[in-house]
């Protein structure tokens, strides 16, 4: 079963609590610490970066710098 609250019901749950300060610091520590881990994960590349990356790749193309399709998809299939 699938339960939903709202945030403020959580906030108004919590209060009902009796915490003591030691474990309202360590919710408020563990709250803290899940949204730097999410951001930690997330990698941005910029407009620009992709651009000279698609860029390289053609002038690649046409100097005739490349290889089969084969070769790269078994390199990734074995982990580079």
């Amino acid at each position: 079963m699938k339960a939903t609250i709202s945030l403020e019901g959580i906030w108004q749950f919590l209060q009902s609590l009796n915490l003591s300060n030691r474990s309202k610091e360590w919710l408020a520590d563990k709250l803290i610490e899940s949204t730097y881990d999410k951001k930690e994960e997330i990698e941005y590349i910029s407009k620009e970066e992709i651009l000279a990356g698609i860029d390289a790749g053609l002038k690649d193309m046409k100097a005739g710098r490349t290889r089969p399709a084969e070769e790269l998809l078994e390199e990734l299939r074995n982990g580079l």
